[in-house]
């Protein structure tokens, strides 16, 4: 792990965070409304009948919207659950009871179901920090979802939910790190160059 490359990552993370906790009441409905409907849009054209997805943090990108829709449009849901070895668990979600992981994370209280659960979905949804225009994704440091996405042999369609500004012509990357195929953003959908997210291991 190259030094440099670490400290950019840190200084970019650091930025991002502070520039999410300044955006404004007004503005983060305006992306929650935004970034839902742009959410059911890819899902229903896609025609999927099951995702992995994740309960989003008050700073994020709102997702929480979006998945009381598809638990009641009748898609199956599910949710991670970070490990203590850096692996994901996955549980089924149903719009209502949560709890926190050992990260502090939302979580569903429903069955544990284990890393394997994820190679049923049709459509894999994740956080980021930010994603560049090739596709390249850069998480928030811990790793977990590009070793889950780097383990899959088949994966779905992968997308990750930003805002705007976070949507960039590169970022700083290293070789474990997992491209996406497309990012979802208050203003739309746009599909990437990238085609399966381990490909760029």
């Amino acid at each position: 792990m190259s030094p440099d490359v670490t400290s950019e990552k840190r200084a970019l993370r650091a930025e991002l965070r502070e520039r999410r906790r300044t955006i404004t009441a007004a503005e983060r409905a305006a992306s929650t409304q935004s970034v839902t409907a742009n959410l059911i849009e890819l899902t229903s054209g896609l025609g999927v009948k099951s995702i992995a997805a994740y309960l989003s943090t008050p700073d994020e990108p709102s997702t929480r919207e979006f998945l009381h829709w598809a638990c009641d449009s009748g898609i199956r849901v599910l949710l991670p659950i970070s490990r203590e070895d850096g692996l994901l668990d996955w549980a089924p979600y149903d719009g209502t009871d949560e709890d926190e992981d050992l990260l502090g994370m939302p979580t569903p209280t429903t069955e544990v179901l284990g890393p394997i659960a994820i190679n049923s979905v049709d459509l894999i949804v994740v956080p980021a920090a930010s994603v560049d225009r090739t596709g390249m994704r850069m998480g928030w440091g811990r790793g977990y979802f590009d070793k889950t996405l780097g383990s899959m042999e088949r994966c779905p369609p992968v997308y990750a939910v930003i805002f705007d500004n976070e949507f960039v012509d590169s970022v700083p990357s290293e070789v474990h790190d997992q491209k996406v195929n497309g990012v979802v953003t208050p203003s739309g959908i746009t599909a990437l160059p990238s085609t399966q997210p381990n490909s760029a291991a």
